[in-house]
């Protein structure tokens, strides 16, 4: 069990430079919110819909490269082949792909509806960070987090920091600071947001620049061919994931619904992201792991631990979230017209700890080199989204979103628990699990539409929760805290 602490140990690390930065961004939208910044809540949904297309778009550039780096490098016996490999072939896609953007750019803004000047910057900003997705994973397959953390910290420093220079000091001051109107353009608000994203991506590619310094520029075409084989399905799953993430954006915009209300929608999803954030720790942290000791004896035990501390600790979450649910939106929602769509947290919150357990459920296809069953069970879980938002939108505008992407991530979930069972059984103790998610749930539930605001209640709750996982989870806890 050492070695499973240790990956714990990496989770709170790599939850650093994930979460960490990711919260001070969604700080972000307090700025973005804030009326003296973007004057029309529609811009702000105008935004989210454009944030929407990058998220697609970075998961066809990354084509599950990733995770199929982290399975080879474990596997192959030529690791440097498998490193200089996945970086030649990243950097054709991305140059081909920056040509074509460019060359279409006008083509490309009237099909998706993007004004040229954001897509130029879009482009590049997409390219940048595609050229860093195996750098980075390089780091994580050599346990080198501290370097990681201290990248992804320094690239939201950067962000963070400009957009406060153009959008708060260059708006603001631009007539009383000389040198400030050589920057101040007037409604070049969106444009500034993207310059920030843009040169905090170039300044992180130039900081991981080194890493294609030393590698050989050889090419394996057979071992591109098995790492293409392998992440198609992950590419599939990926974008699957980011279509039932982020398509609904897309969708209310179809459907003609005001982009006032997809800024809203937009702004109070981004409440519901800290179940998410925690995912996505865990899952940097674990990832490697679960590859490294996919033929140990014991694995299967372990994987079911995994899942059993990750429900556990993202039921406390969801439920400290709705708790503080007023508290939050004071804090992350610069305008309180958007507070409207608060009702759609919880649903959202759900929703993501679905998907979390989804995640780690997919141990199974992933350590067999089955990944295509995750990309059938990520298509269907695009049909009920895409369905789902189709019936419901017309009827119940974005709260009918909120609704497809619980539903997605649920029947995700349980397609994928109960195909596991037939082709690599996990003990996972789903009575345990079960019981974690009605209970909390049940308390959230409450919290939110009974006990709103009451924080006797729901402060007490979270303590009677804390001292039953302490109570219960003895064992658990003990396994992560001692050395042997």
């Amino acid at each position: 069990m050492n070695k499973l602490k240790s990956a714990f140990k990496q989770t709170v690390v790599y939850g650093i430079a994930t979460v960490f930065p990711r919260v001070v961004s969604v700080l972000l939208v307090r700025l973005h919110t804030d009326k003296s910044v973007l004057e029309d809540i529609s811009d702000y949904g105008d935004l989210s819909i454009i944030f929407s297309y990058i998220i697609l778009f970075n998961v066809l550039l990354s084509y599950g490269l990733e995770t199929a780096f982290f399975r080879f490098f474990n596997s192959y016996k030529n690791k440097l082949s498998v490193v200089s490999t996945s970086s030649i072939s990243i950097i054709i896609t991305s140059a081909l792909f920056l040509v074509l953007g460019i060359f279409f750019t006008d083509q490309i803004s009237t099909l998706i509806g993007i004004r040229a000047d954001y897509l130029s910057l879009v482009l590049w900003i997409l390219v940048l960070d595609s050229l860093v997705v195996i750098p980075f994973a390089y780091l994580r397959v050599k346990d080198n987090a501290i370097k990681y953390t201290i990248i992804k910290i320094f690239n939201v420093v950067v962000n963070v920091s400009l957009n406060i220079f153009f959008l708060v000091i260059v708006k603001n001051y631009y007539t009383q600071i000389a040198v400030l109107e050589f920057f101040y353009l007037d409604n070049f608000e969106i444009n500034y947001i993207f310059i920030s994203l843009l040169i905090s991506s170039a300044l992180t590619f130039l900081a991981m620049s080194s890493f294609y310094l030393r590698i050989k520029y050889k090419i394996d075409y057979n071992l591109l061919k098995k790492m293409l084989k392998y992440s198609l399905p992950i590419l599939l799953a990926g974008f699957a994931y980011s279509i039932n993430e982020s398509f609904d954006k897309i969708l209310l915009d179809y459907f003609e619904v005001d982009k006032s209300q997809i800024g809203m929608y937009a702004a109070c999803y981004k409440l519901a992201l800290f179940i998410s954030l925690f995912s996505t720790a865990f899952k940097l942290g674990i990832e490697p792991f679960i590859f490294s000791h996919a033929k140990n004896s014991s694995a299967e035990k372990i994987y079911a631990l995994i899942l059993e501390i990750f429900v556990i600790i993202s039921s406390f979450i969801l439920v400290t979230i709705v708790v503080f649910i007023d508290v939050l939106k004071v804090v992350f929602i610069g305008d309180s017209a958007y507070w409207e769509a608060l009702k759609i947290v919880p649903i959202i919150l759900l929703a993501n700890l679905c998907l979390g357990i989804y995640q780690n459920l997919s141990v199974w296809y992933k350590v067999t080199d089955k990944t295509k069953f995750g990309a059938y069970i990520s298509m269907f879980g695009v049909l009920i989204t895409l369905s789902i938002n189709i019936i419901l939108i017309p009827l119940y505008g974005y709260v009918g979103s909120a609704i497809a992407t619980f539903f997605a991530y649920f029947f995700m979930a349980v397609i994928s628990y109960f195909i596991g069972k037939r082709h690599y059984p996990i003990p996972y103790n789903i009575t345990k699990i079960l019981t974690y998610i009605l209970f909390t749930s049940g308390l959230a539930f409450l919290s939110f539409y009974v006990f709103r605001g009451n924080y006797y209640f729901g402060i007490g709750i979270l303590v009677i929760l804390g001292l039953s996982i302490l109570k219960f989870e003895k064992h658990t806890i003990k396994l992560l805290i001692n050395e042997n």
